[in-house]
């Protein structure tokens, strides 16, 4: 049997979780629990540098999350769920690593730079946004996280915290920290309802885990196809299509969707036709979450419960790794060592 390896892995509380994430990440940490020790992170500090002005959305959002979690089968038997903030061995940490970074080296941070233009910052980036990098290595590191599942777009992120281990033990002469290492998976992102690149909140393009029946049926019917198919006889684009990539994703029957993609790409097959069907295999995946998520959600005093016991649980990982840290650079000034 493998060695078990540590997963650090999280979420912004935000707003709901939708079909992007599933497929870019939950899943995976659904089967990835039974293999490895996973931590899953509800990363409220990390949401608050850029939602500084909503903070009533991410205490909201802490619960939403957790719901769509447990629904999704992340069990908190088999993975510590916690809350970011309220693990202050990270503040420490980011601060500690704050010293071995520069801040050229934030500002060509690919990721960043990304969102940054995203979200059309300009010169008033809030400090807390541009150092969040080094947040999230301090996030990573605190667990001795050896792999951390992200979309390819966050890979640069990965990079910058294999940088500050490095350059940590190398500078405290220790092998405290852990080099984590970026796992991503075979369909990384879903394509939004618009046809957009990524499926997102705040782009209103997503399809939500709890999205009620009636919501999804108005969604998929007024999801982006090809532009070109016009007449149900035209040939139509199958490469591109969203319809399609959400079949591929959610789709049990993948001999029918073969035939399918071949039939609308010579033409003879009509979008409503193919979305008939992408309904009813929505509605088959979403409706055993959506029955779970309503059991949980009946008793939000067990799932903050089960929060904090993970919170406490992260606590003390996270303060073991800050012991061995402030040892390493010799900043321990009350131990007992000579």
């Amino acid at each position: 049997m493998s060695e078990q390896k540590i997963i650090l892995t999280g979420d912004r509380p935000t707003g709901k979780l939708h079909l992007g994430h599933y497929v870019g990440s939950l899943a995976a940490r659904v089967k990835l629990q039974d293999v490895h020790r996973q931590f899953v992170m509800i990363a409220d500090a990390q949401a608050l540098t850029d939602h500084a002005h909503e903070p009533a959305l991410i205490r909201s959002s802490i619960m939403e999350v957790a719901l769509d979690y447990l629904a999704v089968g992340i069990d908190p038997r088999k993975t510590t769920i916690f809350i970011q903030s309220l693990v202050p061995a990270l503040a420490e940490l980011t601060m500690y690593y704050l010293n071995l970074v520069t801040w050229n080296r934030l500002k060509h941070n690919p990721t960043v730079k990304l969102e940054i233009q995203q979200k059309g910052y300009g010169e008033e980036v809030p400090a807390g946004f541009m150092i969040y990098p080094i947040s999230q290595a301090a996030d990573i590191t605190a667990f001795k996280a050896s792999i951390v599942p992200v979309g390819d777009d966050q890979i640069p992120m990965i990079e910058q915290t294999v940088e500050v281990v490095r350059k940590f033990n190398r500078l405290y002469k220790t092998d405290v920290l852990v080099e984590p290492q970026a796992v991503t998976s075979t369909l990384a992102r879903l394509p939004g309802i618009d046809g957009k690149a990524k499926m997102s909140k705040s782009l209103g393009n997503a399809i939500f885990l709890s999205d009620p029946a009636d919501v999804v049926a108005k969604k998929v019917k007024g999801m982006y196809t090809d532009p070109g198919h016009l007449k149900v006889e035209d040939p139509g684009k199958v490469e591109g299509n969203p319809v399609f990539t959400y079949l591929d994703a959610f789709g049990k029957d993948k001999a029918k969707i073969d035939e399918m993609k071949a039939h609308y790409a010579r033409g003879g097959l009509g979008d409503s036709v193919v979305k008939k069907y992408l309904l009813d295999v929505l509605q088959e995946f979403l409706e055993p979450i959506r029955k779970r998520r309503e059991e949980f959600a009946k008793d939000p005093g067990a799932v903050m419960q089960m929060l904090k016991q993970g919170t406490e649980a992260a606590n003390k990982k996270a303060n073991q790794t800050l012991t061995e840290v402030r040892s390493a650079m010799g900043i321990d000034y009350f131990s007992t060592r000579s």
